[in-house]
Parts: C-alpha cells; sequence; structure tokens
C-alpha cells in the first residue's frame, strides 16, 4: 500500500511537470545552438556562454545553484538512505540540473513518504 497522500502526488506531478519543461526547453536550446554553429564543440560552447556580462552572469549563478544543489542531492540522499544518488548526479552533466535536480525531489519526496509512520 503506497503511504503517498495527495499532497505529495500533487507535489510530485508539479516537479515531473517542471523536470520535462526544463528538459524539452534545455535541449531546444541546445540544438539551436549545435545547428547554428557548424563544428562547435564543447569549447565552443563554453565560450559562448560567457560572451558577454550577462550571459557570464546567468553561467556563474546557475553553477552556484548546481554546487548547492549537488551538495544537498548527495547529503539529503544519503541521510534518508536513498539509492542510485549517482544517477541524479550523472543527469547534472549530462542532461542539465533543472532536470536533474525536480527528479531528485520526486524521487526524495516517495522516499519521504515511504519513511512516514504508518
Amino acid at each position: 500500500m503506497s503511504k503517498l497522500t495527495s499532497y505529495d502526488k500533487a507535489l510530485c506531478a508539479t516537479y515531473g511537470l517542471l523536470a520535462l519543461f526544463a528538459l524539452v526547453a534545455t535541449q531546444i536550446a541546445l540544438a539551436r545552438h549545435i545547428s547554428a554553429y557548424e563544428g562547435n564543440d564543447v569549447v565552443g560552447f563554453l565560450e559562448d556562454s560567457v560572451v558577454n556580462p550577462a550571459a557570464a552572469f546567468g553561467v556563474i549563478d546557475l553553477l552556484a545553484v548546481a554546487l548547492v544543489a549537488l551538495v544537498f542531492m548527495v547529503v539529503e540522499g544519503r541521510r534518508l538512505g536513498m539509492r542510485f544518488l549517482w544517477i541524479y548526479v550523472a543527469l547534472t552533466f549530462l542532461v542539465a540540473i533543472s532536470v536533474a535536480f525536480p527528479a531528485f525531489l520526486i524521487a526524495r519526496q516517495v522516499r519521504v513518504a515511504e519513511l512516514r509512520p504508518s
């Protein structure tokens, strides 16, 4: 019997929709970048990410949030005894933190519900 309440389910659905939006949006942006710049590689992508101070601000801000989220995911995941934490870390670097973090939060909410006293 699932211990997920309607609140848990709504929260997980919200996280899921946000992760789906982030996945679609980031991959569309990446595809547009790749198609716009022939032969562009990771170095070119990174150079384009800091092409002006506004872009650099966004990248620095995103990296700072990503580092905080990674620390939280590992510490909180271990505290709750969550399995497969490495998947969320890998998703951060292979897809985007905006996808990995809500995915982690879904798994975390399910784990919290499992640990909830009956």
